[in-house]
């Protein structure tokens, strides 16, 4: 029956409300063995299998495939032309790709064409940043409000009363995050960067020189981010220094499916689900899932939660990666942006597909009790307003 199979999302949208209320509540103990990816999501926190059924591979796949064929004729957006080497992407390229916290792989469309990570590597270096020094440490020295201004603003660093980013997902605080990253050089600094890229991923991810020389070419803003920060000695490395790994860090190639493992490596308490390594810890995961919730997606990050209810990270290279905690990950990659930087086909065809696998987490079915969750609210909300092409 649907509505006990989708019946389950008042567990889930609970334990993601108690990982934002403190530390290790949603996550609970960590997974039992690292090498079996199959039991890696296992932990003291989850209920019984019985009270949270992944819907069948059938309908996962249906879903990807409804919302890649809805939205594929969208003409919305434009892609980002500040940097030369996005500006020439072809604008009809579109994949999604599903990764759940049992290694299951489902794509559609062009979830292998590699595009560059861009934001979207804010959050993962933040984890390892958070696992080095502490997450308090990144609290003081940077701040983990939302700015409520454009990824790029250095109106936020002089409105903040420590001149603190504010934020790491913005731009200000990703280039701290950067410079934060204890090292011995800056050669160490990015090994462990880039190390940290492949253990979510689960792949070797590379730098693409060509997008990396174009945007060191064209970053004057972020030059000017980096020199405003220094003036107010907020960086933990030489200002340049710290610039150039942010840059390097930006023009590292993925696609659609191994974005998607990535997330769900947050998704599963912070061990990868393909290869069943230990990435970083789970109170660690919940707390850049807690990031990616509230600035995510700089200042739409509102209307985001509104349509979608899970927490998400986008990059202006056209790529989104959402996660449902303890369950999957979605990533999907499409140039066109609107105006705040965030793929148009991207957000509304991971909208559609959470919704309608009943994983948007504020949605709830009245009556049917903590025992049953949403019972698909969110698909149900999804068939009577589904979104316009």
């Amino acid at each position: 029956m649907k509505l006990a199979r989708h019946g389950r999302r008042s567990w889930l949208l609970s334990t993601w409300l108690l990982a934002l209320a403190g530390p290790g509540l949603a996550f609970g103990a960590s997974p039992k063995t690292a090498t079996k990816p199959s039991t890696a999501a296992t932990s003291a926190a989850r209920p019984s299998p019985g009270d949270e059924a992944m819907p069948t591979e059938t309908e996962i796949q249906q879903a990807l495939q409804k919302a890649h064929q809805a939205f594929r004729g969208t003409k919305e957006g434009k892609n980002a032309d500040y940097i030369p080497y996005l500006a020439t992407v072809n604008p009809n390229l579109f994949g999604l790709a599903l990764v759940t916290v049992e290694g299951k792989v489902y794509t559609v469309g062009d979830a292998t064409s590699t595009f560059p990570i861009e934001s979207l590597s804010k959050p993962f270096t933040l984890a390892r940043l958070m696992e080095e020094v502490g997450a308090k440490r990144v609290e003081d020295k940077i701040g983990v409000d939302a700015t409520g201004q454009p990824f790029n603003s250095i109106v936020a660093i002089e409105m903040n009363k420590d001149h603190r980013a504010g934020n790491p997902l913005v731009n200000a605080g990703a280039i701290t995050s950067v410079s934060m990253i204890p090292a011995a050089s800056s050669e160490d600094r990015w090994k462990k960067i880039s190390d940290n890229f492949n253990d979510f991923a689960g792949a070797d991810l590379p730098v693409n020189e060509e997008v990396y020389k174009s945007e060191t070419a064209t970053n004057t803003r972020n030059q000017s981010i980096s020199a405003l920060l220094d003036s107010y000695k907020v960086l933990g490395s030489p200002r340049e220094q710290a610039l150039d790994l942010y840059t390097r860090q930006c023009s590292v190639s993925v696609t659609a499916t191994q974005l998607a493992t990535m997330g769900a490596t947050l998704a599963n308490g912070g061990v990868n689900p393909i290869t069943g390594k230990k990435v970083i810890s789970p109170d660690t995961a919940r707390r850049t899932l807690a990031l990616m919730a509230t600035n995510g997606l700089y200042e739409n990050t509102g209307e985001w939660l509104y349509q979608a209810g899970v927490p998400a990270k986008s990059g202006v290279g056209g790529g989104i990666v959402a996660v449902v905690p303890g369950r999957y990950a979605i990533a999907a990659f499409s140039p066109p942006l609107d105006k705040a930087g965030n793929s148009v086909r991207s957000q509304r065809a991971i909208s559609q597909v959470v919704n309608s696998l009943g994983d948007n987490l504020y949605a709830a079915t009245p009556g049917t009790g903590s025992q049953q969750g949403t019972g698909g609210a969110g698909r149900d909300m999804k068939q009577k307003n589904p979104p316009s092409p």
